[in-house]
């Protein structure tokens, strides 16, 4: 596999962190990115802080590295970001196999997925408006 002709394109005011390979079912982490969806920051923290979902840990931990990113990379201001974008994509399965009566045999699928998200800075929005 190459690498993408056309990588996304990020403007100055966003920024962007990727979890891949993470084994969990696209649909469950899914229902995390729609519940921080359009937050700013702070209250997406606090609500995944809370949230009693096994990947509600691992997806704070994300967005902690994409408000790093903001500071360090860009030099956004943490204090007016927003979760412009939060996505779930499918990955790899992996397949396996149990054992069932009369000599016969079933298909396991374990499921991988990957989470994009990105940050946008509001005040710098609002600046060039």
């Amino acid at each position: 596999m190459s690498k993408a002709k056309n990588p996304p394109k990020q403007a100055a005011n966003e920024s962007r962190a990727v979890l891949r390979m993470y084994r969990s079912s696209p649909q469950k982490l899914n229902l995390l990115a729609q519940q921080i969806r359009g937050m700013p920051v702070e209250r997406a923290l606090a609500q995944l802080q809370f949230s009693p979902k096994r990947p509600a840990k691992d997806v704070r931990k994300l967005l902690q590295s994409a408000i790093a990113n903001a500071e360090n990379n860009h030099g956004l201001d943490i204090d007016s970001l927003i979760v412009a974008e939060a996505h779930v994509g499918k990955n790899m399965v992996m397949k396996r196999i149990r054992a069932r009566a009369r000599g016969r045999a079933a298909r396991i699928l374990k499921p991988f997925a990957q989470v994009t998200i990105v940050l946008r800075d509001t005040s710098m929005e609002a600046e060039a408006a």
